[in-house]
């Protein structure tokens, strides 16, 4: 059982990261500025309301937390949602306090959440990878400030991973389009639209690639990676999704649709294939997403819900 601070515990995966530390066996410390009510807080978790963008507010919280592993979630979550300039200082200047923090107070594991967007899809210029699956070695582009300041907080933990050595242990990772328990239920995910509308149109998750994770899936691999963090090179940096895509077709069939001149890199996605790899924390961590629209809306679907995503994918079953 180890001591988990985790900031933005109150965020839509922040609630399912520290539900999940908990239910494991660890104390968790969450931070954020807003405070969860005490009914939907798991019990026995500590919670803290500050900014952590308050001078010093960072290294206090943490020094009085005292914890084994920190875990920094915070951060202007959705691109776009705020202006450029805003977004790009909230993020970069989070993950700089926090992990500059943990690191002075020789915290002995330190984690960002960073994003895919790394990657440049949907550029308003154009955009096509060197090959499908995506994975960690594919070039980084990012076209907006919410990437950017993603690709920094990646690039900050490895610059201290650098400047430590193997004193402390680091890494970064890259959740896909997160999905919490609620939004299984029906409620909107963050682009508004429910899932069962995101299955019946490929046009609202072709601008993601129909790239998705549980909520859960993350707190589990959190707890994986934290408990292998010794036995890996310092400072990676992971893609964490589901072992599918979210679309009711092969990707080799939709992404030419939606991802112009990408037909022959998108031949091999197959099947239910992804476009992004989990390859690397499968291997390095053992870690298998357990979770999959095809498992949690099947036995939340009603016949309103089934209709629009028959309709979508043209067959006769969901699942």
């Amino acid at each position: 059982m180890s001591r988990i601070f985790v900031t933005g515990g109150s965020g839509r995966l922040g609630r399912s990261v520290v539900a999940g530390l908990a239910e494991a066996g660890h104390q968790v410390i969450s931070v954020d500025r807003d405070a969860l009510p005490a009914e939907l807080l798991p019990a026995g978790v500590e919670q803290e309301t500050a900014d952590l963008l308050a001078p010093g507010e960072a290294l206090r919280l943490i020094r009085d937390a005292r914890p084994d592993a920190v875990i920094h979630l915070a951060a202007i979550a959705v691109p776009f949602s705020a202006p450029e300039d805003v977004i790009f200082a909230t993020n970069t200047r989070l993950a700089f306090a926090v992990i500059s923090a943990a690191t002075e107070l020789e915290v002995p594991k330190i984690v960002t959440a960073s994003s895919p967007t790394v990657l440049g899809y949907g550029s308003p210029a154009g955009w096509l990878p060197p090959s499908f699956p995506l994975n960690e070695l594919t070039p980084s582009r990012p076209w907006n400030a919410y990437a950017l300041s993603k690709l920094i907080a990646e690039q900050t933990v490895q610059m201290f991973a650098a400047a430590q050595g193997e004193k402390l242990r680091y890494a970064a990772f890259r959740p896909c389009f997160v999905i919490s328990p609620e939004e299984w239920e029906g409620a909107p995910t963050q682009q508004g639209h429910t899932l069962a509308e995101r299955l019946a149109d490929p046009a609202l998750s072709a601008p993601a690639l129909f790239n998705y994770v549980d909520a859960r899936d993350v707190a589990e691999f959190l707890d994986l990676l934290l408990d292998k963090m010794d036995s890996i090179p310092n400072g990676e940096t992971f893609f964490v999704g589901a072992a599918d895509a979210l679309a009711t077709e092969p990707l080799s069939e939709l992404m030419p649709r939606f991802l112009p001149g990408s037909d022959a890199i998108s031949a091999g996605l197959t099947g239910t294939s992804p476009a992004f790899s989990i390859h690397k924390a499968q291997e390095l961590l053992g870690w298998q997403p357990r979770r999959s629209w095809r498992t949690e809306l099947k036995s939340t679907l009603n016949d309103e819900t089934s209709a629009l995503v028959t309709a979508g994918s043209g067959a006769k079953e969901t699942s």
